[in-house]
């Protein structure tokens, strides 16, 4: 095998920060959709079930073949009232 396939799930916003999820890597194209159809019923991944993406990745290759820069942006108006996604399983412990 020279090849796995990398699920993420990922939805956008306008107003807050993007969801990005890294669901799992698999050893086949056909276990990531499998995966796909199991979450697609699941709280939130219900609401926008067209996020999810996977990508082939080549085993043994680079994939960033560049350093990187970190650039700072704006600090956010109200950051008690910033948005970001949590595991379901975290509101609904205990």
């Amino acid at each position: 095998m020279n090849k796995v396939y990398d699920l993420w799930y990922v939805r956008g916003y306008a107003d807050r920060e993007d969801t990005e999820l890294h669901i799992g890597v698999y050893s086949s194209l056909e276990k990531a959709q499998e995966t796909v159809e199991r979450l697609q019923i699941k709280p939130g991944f219900n609401e926008w079930p067209d996020g999810f993406e996977v990508h082939e990745i080549e085993l043994d290759r680079d994939n960033w073949q560049s350093g990187f820069k970190s650039v700072m942006g704006p600090k956010p108006s109200d950051p008690e009232a910033e948005a970001f996604d949590l595991p379901y399983w975290s509101e609904n412990a205990g």
